[in-house]
């Protein structure tokens, strides 16, 4: 197995919170962040980085402990994946999980089969050993999705379970604290998983709980001041819970030399930026300039249609207009956004090919004056809502659906005009109204309406229309990884339709996308 000569550096945001927490080891797995978000719900911070990351700039991060991820089919595919055997050297334990086990066993002198067969959903499991990882765990069932298995481990390494198409379904070396398992822990389907998980961070690795809201806020406020000094800094702030709990925390560390800039692009929904000005300025005593940029957004996107296009615009004229605010603020050079860890996974880190670029990460133009702070880089969305209600945010907005920063131009499917922007808005007033009077609106990960820019036949009072479709999405999530379509009931849905095809001029038909994330994504552009 060979190494990747060129590692990539690592995100330095994560050199304030990885010390004491466990990495995991990204060999291209399907279940990478669900790991880290299952380590992290046992209160111990964890994170992905590229099996090629450099093993020094990983060992400088100070983890407690690293996790091998899933990946491939076989270790053996050309082209696969392969382990550096320093990450086995750092000194810290190690929990190898389906490929990263057979990884493990190969780099350490083991054998793979290359069975051709495998184990695939709910599988009985046999513990051999009670002495080490299966201590008092109810082990009997587990969740297998594997072809290849370890046929031989590695010198040292005791079986301590099986099943019937995995002769080492788990193996253990106590006394190098290294651990591996075929199955997947991290899946809901493995009931005792989140128990071995923990016997791993707490047991194996010594972690401490400590990741909480709290410890998070205080950290960033170090993290923060430490960034900054004693400079003037602005924040791009859009109404959202992410900007807002951004804000608050970059206020806590700099204090009145904080002004949050509201920047009105004529991208949001209906009364949105009338909303926006009013809730902060009556729940926060921080400045609050409000730039009114419609105009200026509608000609930048004259005659785009391209969604790429569409973000990277949007993008680049938000940080000229927050450019030209910090020079009116004594010359600011910082800018906070509220760039979450999906965020940065979406627009193509290393570890991820890009879906698409979101316009405060991969849309941001090159050549800024302004440096970024991002105090939630590392935190997926419901860890943002637990910091916001432990910094006080009312619950309308902490609870706020997610709402794209590039707005509704990502839901206007062709160029973005005037005439769409009002047709959608008043669809989504009519949207959002019946979903929250059905009591769904906290079921619900995200609910929205998606006007394509074309045209269809249709008859209303004994006429011909030619008029615009309207789609409805609905999804339901925990982090917008992933997501599945949500199961409105037919009569809201009869509503919303009759409603919208009444109340909103120039549209004759209403759709429903029952497209789950993958294959789809939540938000069509």
């Amino acid at each position: 197995m060979t190494t990747s000569v060129h590692a990539p550096a690592l995100d330095p945001a994560l050199a304030a919170a990885a010390p004491g927490g466990v990495l995991v080891i990204d060999f291209g797995a399907q279940y990478s962040q669900l790991i880290a978000r299952r380590i992290r719900e046992c209160r111990v911070f964890s994170a992905v980085v590229p099996h090629d990351a450099s093993p020094d700039e990983v060992a400088a991060l100070r983890p407690a402990g690293l996790v091998l991820s899933g990946g491939p089919a076989s270790v053996y595919e050309p082209g696969a994946p392969a382990l550096n055997p320093r990450f086995l050297e750092l000194g810290v334990p190690v929990l190898g999980i389906c490929y990263g086990m057979q990884a493990m066993a190969l780099t350490l002198g083991g054998e793979v089969a290359r069975t051709g067969a495998g184990e695939f959903g709910k599988t009985s499991l046999t513990v051999r050993s009670r002495e080490g990882m299966f201590h008092a765990l109810p082990a009997e069932v587990c969740w297998m999705s594997h072809r290849d298995g370890v046929a031989r481990p590695p010198a040292g390494f005791a079986i301590s379970a099986e099943t019937e198409g995995a002769p080492v379904a788990a193996m253990e070396s106590p006394e190098r604290r290294m651990y591996g398992v075929q199955f997947h822990p991290e899946v809901v389907h493995t009931p005792f998983g989140t128990d071995l998980l923990k016997w791993f961070l707490f047991e194996a690795c010594d972690c401490s709980p400590t990741w909480t809201a709290t410890h998070v806020i205080e950290e960033q406020v170090e993290r923060v001041r430490a960034q900054v000094g004693d400079s003037r800094v602005i924040c791009g702030l859009s109404g959202g819970v992410d900007s807002a709990v951004a804000a608050l925390i970059v206020h806590r560390a700099v204090g009145d030399r904080l002004t949050c800039v509201f920047v009105d692009h004529g991208l949001l929904r209906l009364d949105e930026g009338e909303q926006v000005e009013s809730a902060f300025g009556r729940h926060f005593g921080v400045p609050l300039v409000h730039v009114q940029a419609q105009e200026h957004f509608l000609r930048a996107l004259a005659g785009v249609t391209d969604p790429e296009q569409k973000r990277k615009t949007i993008g680049r004229e938000f940080i000229r207009i927050f450019e030209r605010e910090a020079e009116k603020l004594s010359d600011a050079r910082f800018l906070v956004q509220g760039t979450l860890y999906s965020d940065v996974i979406e627009s193509g880190s290393r570890d991820a090919a890009k879906i698409k670029s979101h316009h405060n990460v991969g849309g941001l133009p090159e050549d800024m004056v302004v440096e970024l702070v991002e105090p939630l880089r590392q935190l997926f969305k419901d860890e943002v809502r637990v910091v916001g209600e432990e910094l006080g945010l009312p619950e309308s907005m902490v609870w706020r659906q997610p709402f794209p920063g590039p707005g509704l131009a990502i839901r206007i499917i062709g160029e973005v005009t005037a005439e769409r922007l009002e047709i959608l808005r008043r669809a989504d007033f009519v949207l959002q109204e019946e979903i929250r009077r059905a009591g769904l609106y906290r079921e619900l990960w995200q609910s929205f309406a998606v006007l394509p820019a074309v045209k269809s036949v249709g008859v209303q009072g004994d006429e011909r229309t030619y008029a615009y479709p309207i789609v409805i999405r609905a999804v339901t999530s925990d982090d917008a990884m992933t997501a599945d379509w949500a199961r409105l009931p037919y009569d809201l849905l009869e509503r919303i339709s009759n409603r919208i095809i009444n109340e909103v001029p120039g549209v004759n038909r209403v759709a429903l996308d029952l497209t789950s994330k993958p294959p789809g994504t939540i938000e069509w552009e």
